[in-house]
C-alpha cells in the first residue's frame, strides 16, 4: 500500500519542456503495445551481464511509468509519483540509488516496502532524437548494491540500443514518400478510436480520399512528378488539419484521415477544407474525392467503419469527383 501523502516525485522535478517530452513519447506509439522480442532480449542481457534479478524498459507517461519489457517485475505499470525512473529522466544522466532502504527519498516508497522490493537501482535515460528523455533502461537489485562505472557504461550502451529499436519502430510507422502514417499504423489508430468510443464514449470520424485521375499525372509527367504531387497532398493535409488529427497513406494515391473528437457535420467541414486546399495548392489540375463516415454506435469493427467511408468515397467519384460526400 502507498503511504499516506507519499509524493516521491514532486512538481519541481517536471521540466518546462514536459509537453515536448510527452509528444516525443507519443510519436514512438509504444505505450500499451504488446511485448516485443527485440526489447526483451535487451533486458535479458542486462539481467545476465549485470547479474540483477530485475530489469526494465520503462516509458514515463504523464501520470505513470509503463514497462515495455520487465523481467522480474510483475506489474505492467506503476504511478509516476512513486517511480525511480522519473528521477532519472529529470536528471538527464545515469541515476543510481545504492541502498533504497537507507535513502530518505525512497525508504517509504511502496516499490521498496512491497513488491518488487527494490533494494538498489541504476537507470539510464532513453533520449529521443530531439533530446527528450522519454523513459529509462534500468537495472534493479533486491539488496544494496554498488554499481560500478563500468556497469553504468554497459547499461548506457544497452540504453542506446533501446533507442535504436524505438527509432526503427517509429520509422516503420511512417510512409517514406509522404511522411504520413503507413497503412498498418493508420489502421491501428482506427482500432484505437473505436476502443476510445467504447470505453469513454468519445466521438470520431473517418475520412477516405484519393486523387482524381492520378494515373494521368504519372503518364503525362512521369513518376517523379507524381511523387511530388503525393508529397504536396500530404503537406496540404498537415497545413489544414489539427495537430491531433492522423493522416495515413493507405496505398498508391489513397489516403485516410482520422478526426478524433469530431461529429459528422464537423468532419464534413474539415474534409471540405482539405479538398479545397488540395485543389488550390497541390498542383495544377490536382483534385481529390472524399468520403466521410462518423463513428456511429453500430460500427463495431474497423472494417464496418472503413466500408462506410469507402462507400461515400465511391459516391463522390460517381457524382463527378472533386467533392465530399458523407456516409448515410
Amino acid at each position: 500500500m502507498m503511504a499516506a501523502g507519499l509524493q516521491v516525485v514532486t512538481s519541481a522535478m517536471i521540466s518546462d519542456d514536459e509537453e515536448r517530452r510527452l509528444a516525443a513519447l507519443e510519436e514512438y506509439d509504444i505505450l500499451d503495445s504488446p511485448p516485443e522480442a527485440s526489447f526483451d532480449r535487451i533486458t535479458a542481457l542486462v539481467r545476465t551481464i549485470l547479474d540483477v534479478p530485475m530489469a526494465a524498459v520503462s516509458l514515463v507517461d504523464r501520470d505513470r511509468q509503463w514497462f515495455k519489457s520487465h523481467p522480474g517485475i510483475e506489474a505492467l505499470e506503476t504511478p509516476r509519483n512513486i517511480s525511480f525512473c522519473t528521477h532519472t529522466i529529470a536528471s538527464g544522466v545515469p541515476f543510481v540509488v545504492p541502498d533504497a532502504r537507507a535513502d530518505a527519498r525512497f525508504s517509504t516508497n511502496p516499490l521498496v516496502i512491497d513488491a518488487p522490493r527494490v533494494g538498489s537501482y541504476a537507470g539510464v535515460p532513453l533520449t529521443s532524437r530531439d533530446g527528450s528523455h522519454v523513459g529509462t533502461l534500468c537495472a534493479l537489485d533486491a539488496g544494496p548494491r554498488h554499481f560500478t562505472s563500468a556497469e553504468i557504461g554497459l547499461l548506457t550502451s544497452f540504453a542506446a540500443i533501446v533507442v535504436d529499436e524505438l527509432e526503427l519502430r517509429r520509422m516503420a510507422r511512417y510512409d517514406d514518400l509522404t511522411g504520413a502514417l503507413c497503412r498498418r499504423a493508420f489502421l491501428a489508430e482506427v482500432v484505437r478510436a473505436i476502443a476510445r468510443r467504447d470505453r469513454y464514449a468519445r466521438p470520431a470520424a473517418l475520412v477516405l480520399f484519393d486523387l482524381d485521375h492520378f494515373k494521368a499525372v504519372n503518364d503525362r509527367a512521369g513518376h517523379a512528378a507524381g511523387d511530388a504531387v503525393l508529397r504536396a497532398v500530404a503537406d496540404c493535409c498537415s497545413a489544414t488539419l489539427r495537430t491531433n488529427d492522423q493522416v495515413g497513406r493507405l496505398g498508391g494515391e489513397e489516403f485516410g484521415i482520422l478526426l478524433p473528437e469530431l461529429d459528422g457535420a464537423s468532419a464534413l467541414a474539415a474534409a471540405e477544407r482539405v479538398r479545397a486546399t488540395i485543389a488550390t495548392a497541390a498542383g495544377e489540375g490536382v483534385t481529390a474525392s472524399f468520403g466521410v463516415a462518423e463513428l456511429v454506435p453500430h460500427f463495431g469493427s474497423p472494417d464496418a467503419w472503413l466500408a462506410a467511408a469507402d462507400a461515400a468515397l465511391f459516391a463522390a467519384k460517381r457524382g463527378g469527383r472533386n467533392r465530399v460526400v458523407a456516409a448515410t
